[in-house]
């Protein structure tokens, strides 16, 4: 009499490795399943109001500029910050991924260092809480990450970055020293006394 091996599989399920019958996807559930593409809609970004303060080349202090609105206009796979008055809607500085910069979070401001020649143009935003704070710093690095280069010469990119550090601490060092001169210069005439006599010629 013929026997049935009891782990013989039928013939019309195909094996699996594990002796499994194979479970079938169904065609509805394939369906149902949405596609993740580019082309869904993306939100519009919503615009951060700061408070604008500059401090050109060569200057200790900064200077208030004015309210404004920074934007993140994209084009394809590139973006760029824009930073307009709030008043006239004029542009006062755009960081892109061509920006020489340096941008640094200091409690609610961001303090954007421009490399502009032998030059640095320092820009201070200020943000209206801790969060948008976050997202403007995010917004910046976004756009001016340069994306292309890290992966197709990262030496390169490493350099670039170098290279800017180095200008904005430099300017930084030379600013620490200005102050450290006009202190020490008002520190002597304060300690001078101004009511001596004058020796005869």
């Amino acid at each position: 009499m013929a026997t049935m091996d009891i782990d013989a599989i039928p013939s019309d399920q195909p094996a699996t490795l594990h002796g499994l019958p194979q479970v079938q996807e169904s065609p509805i559930i394939r369906t149902a399943l949405p596609l993740s593409n580019g082309s869904q809609h993306r939100e519009p970004f919503r615009e951060i109001p700061v408070k604008v303060h500059i401090r050109r080349p060569d200057r200790d202090s900064w200077v208030y500029v004015g309210r404004a609105t920074v934007s993140l206009d994209t084009t394809g796979h590139s973006s760029q910050v824009v930073v307009r008055l709030t008043s006239t809607n004029k542009v006062l500085a755009v960081f892109s991924e061509s920006s020489e910069l340096q941008a640094e979070k200091r409690g609610n401001f961001v303090v954007v260092g421009c490399i502009e020649g032998s030059k640095v143009v320092s820009w201070s935003l200020n943000a209206l809480n801790a969060s948008e704070t976050l997202r403007l710093l995010a917004c910046i690095e976004l756009a001016c990450y340069r994306c292309k280069q890290a992966v197709a010469d990262p030496r390169s990119h490493h350099r670039s970055r170098h290279r800017v550090e180095r200008a904005i601490k430099d300017d930084r060092r030379k600013r620490h020293r200005r102050r450290q001169e006009q202190e020490s210069m008002i520190d002597l005439f304060s300690k001078q006394d101004l009511n001596a006599p004058e020796d005869d010629p």
